[in-house]
């Protein structure tokens, strides 16, 4: 699955523009190397994304195509920071 559409269906970001814009810039990196929108994302990835002073790391659990509000938090596991 492709990296935005990842952080949309997983509501680490809640739009899929958002989430194209920041991994377009620069903010978001898989595994410590810097990722673009069309990056695919398996199972046991770490992803890593900045906002400005803050770090959000998580590391992907599941990848599906769709999911509910109660499910999408079962997709990644936080490792540190906050989710935005």
């Amino acid at each position: 699955m492709r990296l935005d559409k990842y952080l949309k269906v997983s509501r680490i970001i809640k739009r899929r523009t958002v989430a194209n814009e920041a991994c377009s810039a620069g903010r978001v990196t898989i595994n410590d190397k810097v990722a673009k929108p069309s990056t695919e994302v398996k199972q046991g990835d770490v992803i890593a994304i900045r906002f400005g002073e803050k770090v959000f790391n998580a590391e992907i659990t599941d990848v599906r195509e769709y999911a509910t509000k109660q499910n999408a938090d079962d997709m990644y596991r936080v490792i540190s920071g906050e989710q935005f």
